[in-house]
C-alpha cells in the first residue's frame, strides 16, 4: 500500500473514514468488543446518515445495529452483517486477542457485498505491524498516530 494523504486530530481520522465510505448506504464495522466498539460508535455517528453494524470478532451472530439515540449511538436489535462497506478495526490483529485471519478472509467472503470496499481502522500501525495489511485485500488503511502528554499542577 502507499500513502496517499497525511492528516493530523481525530476530527480529520473521522472525516477519511466518511470520505472513504463515499455513497455507500450500510457500514459493518468489526472488531473486539469493549476495545473496538467505543471506535466503531463514535466512527458510526461521523457517518450516521448511513446504517451501521458492528460484528464482535468473526461471529456473524453477534451482529448488532448501531443506532443514534439521546445518550449517542449506542448497539441495539440483531442486524444482518452483509454490506456493501466492511470496516475492520485493529484490535482484530492484535495477538492477545487470538483472531485467525483465515477466519477474517471467510467473514470478508461471507459479508462483503460484490464489487463492496474492505476499510481497515486503526492506531499506531497495528495492520501493518500484525502483518494484515499484506494478508487482506484492503481498499485503503486509515491509520492514526496517536501521541500525547500528561500535564500536573506545580
Amino acid at each position: 500500500m502507499i500513502e496517499t494523504e497525511k492528516f493530523k486530530g481525530l476530527n480529520a481520522n473521522l472525516m477519511a473514514l466518511k470520505k472513504e465510505v463515499g455513497d455507500a448506504e450500510k457500514v459493518t464495522f468489526v472488531g473486539i468488543p469493549g476495545v473496538c466498539s467505543p471506535f466503531a460508535e463514535l466512527f458510526a455517528y461521523v457517518i450516521r446518515d448511513k446504517e451501521s453494524v458492528f460484528m464482535a470478532k468473526t461471529d456473524m451472530e453477534s451482529a448488532r445495529k448501531i443506532e443514534r439515540t439521546p445518550l449517542g449511538m449506542q448497539f441495539s436489535q440483531e442486524a444482518d452483517p452483509h454490506s456493501g462497506v466492511v470496516a475492520l478495526l485493529g484490535g482484530l490483529s492484535m495477538p492477545q486477542y487470538n483472531v485467525d485471519i483465515e477466519d477474517v478472509k471467510k467473514l470478508l467472503d461471507d459479508i462483503l457485498e460484490p464489487n463492496g470496499k474492505i476499510i481497515g481502522l486503526c492506531y499506531m500501525d497495528m495492520f501493518k505491524k500484525a502483518g494484515w495489511d499484506e494478508l487482506i485485500d484492503f481498499d485503503c488503511i486509515i491509520n492514526g498516530m496517536l501521541t500525547g502528554e500528561i500535564l500536573r499542577k506545580e
